[in-house]
């Protein structure tokens, strides 16, 4: 039977599989890991994307310094707090506030505006701020931060490089980060790109390792979607590796991803993501939720700025208004039978890895 002991060689091996029969198989466990460990509720964390900013150069994101092509905004605090107000008044128990990696956004503002929210409203606050000093970190955790997001994309350490070149100077190991994040208590998530050039299907089974190692509070997988204003999407950056290793960037593989992702972080929170609605509009939100998610992000961000902030073209619901947002997604959610979950939602702690 299918558990969270599954070995990596075990993870390759599903992460190949093609038989419909055995991916039904898995499909059934994730979901009932899904349900014995987190139950029938979707909580729902209302999106604000407050600046497309970002110093660094991936070579995949549209927000990428070098593209001048994208019309940079960074949102003030009262459009922040009116955001985090409209999600309040839909009854979602997050807000999650993301940015590219913008140094323009000032430690103690930000600080200022998580308080706010923390004294005003009853919402969860997670951040998603990219790479940012310890005391930086330190700052948001005591203005009231709950939860922060930093994906580490990959463990391949020469594919991590060629995506997300460093800074001059500055050598900078997310997995440190992450466990500096939970030192400071923060509920931590992490998440990886599914079928990045170069990403090989060994790779992908050590990262889904490394959420159970990590004893990741929160895992977002989604796939990987060309960009034409990026190096990679223009196919100026061609890894060498054969295709039968590199992993698909596919619905499919999408879903392998999150049904494992739950059999071996069961209490964790896991998004059925934008990126995959954006792959299959019609389902494909219903069916990570199908195959062991339990959390869906609808994006609060206004219009007019949510245009902007393009790591992949064709977002889905992108032209969206919060409202309409919250009603579409009331509305798939009801029609698989799950029900939309109240409060900040949190994890529900069992015991934890040793971090030491």
């Amino acid at each position: 039977m299918l558990n969270k002991n599954v070995t990596i060689k075990e993870l390759e091996t599903w992460l190949r599989e093609t038989d419909k029969q055995k991916l039904e198989q898995l499909w059934l466990a994730a979901d009932a890991v899904r349900k014995e460990y987190v139950g029938d509720t979707v909580h729902l964390r209302g999106l604000i994307e407050i600046s497309n900013y970002c110093v660094r150069q991936c070579t995949y994101c549209g927000l990428a310094a070098d593209n001048k092509k994208t019309t940079r905004y960074r949102m003030n605090a009262d459009e922040i707090f009116a955001c985090a107000e409209e999600a309040a008044r839909y009854g979602y128990g997050t807000v999650v506030m993301q940015a590219g990696e913008d140094y323009g956004i000032k430690t103690d503002w930000l600080a200022d505006i998580v308080k706010r929210i923390k004294t005003e409203l009853p919402l969860a606050v997670t951040l998603s701020m990219g790479e940012r000093p310890f005391e930086d970190l330190q700052r948001w955790r005591d203005a009231g931060a709950d939860r922060y997001l930093l994906r580490f994309e990959t463990s391949d350490t020469e594919l991590y490089k060629m995506i997300h070149p460093p800074l001059p100077k500055q050598a900078i190991d997310r997995f440190e980060i992450l466990r500096q994040l939970k030192l400071l208590g923060y509920e931590t998530g992490s998440g990886v790109m599914i079928g990045i050039p170069g990403q090989t299907y060994a790779t992908l089974a050590k990262d889904i390792d490394f959420f159970r190692q990590f004893d990741m509070d929160m895992v977002g997988v989604g796939p990987y979607i060309a960009n034409p204003l990026t190096p990679l999407g223009r196919g100026e950056i061609k890894p060498d590796i054969s295709p039968e290793k590199q992993v698909p960037n596919t619905e499919l593989m999408t879903y392998k991803v999150v049904a494992l992702t739950r059999l071996v972080c069961p209490q964790a929170n896991i998004p059925s993501t934008t990126a995959l609605a954006t792959m299959n509009k019609e389902s494909g939100r219903e069916l990570g939720l199908a195959r062991g998610a339990n959390v869906v992000m609808p994006n609060v961000t206004p219009v007019q700025y949510r245009t902007l902030y393009e790591i992949y073209p064709g977002k889905a619901c992108l032209n969206e208004t919060a409202k309409q947002c919250q009603e579409c997604l009331a509305a798939r959610i009801a029609s698989i039978g799950r029900t939309i979950g109240t409060g900040y939602g949190s994890r529900n702690h069992g015991p934890r890895a040793n971090l030491d």
